[in-house]
């Protein structure tokens, strides 16, 4: 599961060495109207880099996974799955809102509505999925946590593919398409119906999720 990681570590680093490369320009004379510069100097100066720069290239292509991959980008709130370098869907999502909510009668113990950031996998793929709602829904509507098990279902809200990625959290669909691009979920991934099924389509147990 690193190789996500290390594979964006790797293209910082190469979009560094680019940007960095030495030039060697020569001043011309006060009286000069040109400014001549020394190319045999710079090929030399620069083919260590161009060297470094093959040699991570190909390190590059072999920690990107074979496989279609999502990545989640929390901050502008877009999914995007994507298949060696080629991105093959870009999604409007919405992610977790940052939210605090005290938990009653547990001293100091909190709510945190955070979409998680790291490396995961897809663990489950539901269809026409139920939601069962924790007990921080019934709390944020002033209600009772209900005992009966059954009082939790509900039905028609998640949209009809959800994928888990583990401890609860879920890329799914949602019946407020006007929120997509905000920050305001509990910590799942919410998509449109379309851009769901895409996902749905392209992604297996066992896909990649790269969450930042």
């Amino acid at each position: 599961m690193g190789r996500l990681l290390l594979a964006t570590a790797a293209g910082a680093l190469l979009l560094l060495l680019v940007v960095n490369a030495p030039t060697t320009t020569r001043i011309a004379p006060e009286d000069s109207h040109v400014v001549h510069t020394s190319p045999v100097q710079d090929n030399a100066s620069l083919r260590p880099l161009q060297d470094r720069y093959k040699v991570l290239s190909k390190q590059l292509s072999k920690l990107i996974p074979s496989q279609p991959y999502i990545v989640v980008d929390t901050a502008r709130n877009r999914l995007y799955v994507k298949h060696q370098e080629k991105v093959v869907l870009d999604a409007i999502a919405s992610t977790g809102s940052g939210v605090i909510l005290d938990k009653p009668g547990e001293g100091n113990s909190q709510w945190v509505f955070d979409t998680p950031r790291g490396e995961f996998l897809v663990k489950t793929k539901l269809t026409n999925p139920t939601w069962i709602k924790p007990d921080w829904a019934f709390i944020e509507e002033g209600l009772a946590v209900p005992q009966n098990a059954a009082e939790r279902a509900e039905q028609g809200v998640l949209g009809d593919y959800a994928l888990g990625f583990g401890k609860g959290y879920f890329i799914h669909g949602t019946l407020y398409t006007r929120l997509l691009g905000k920050n305001v979920t509990h910590g799942c991934i919410r998509l449109n119906d379309g851009d769901l099924k895409g996902v749905y389509t392209l992604a297996r147990v066992g896909t990649p999720i790269m969450i930042f």
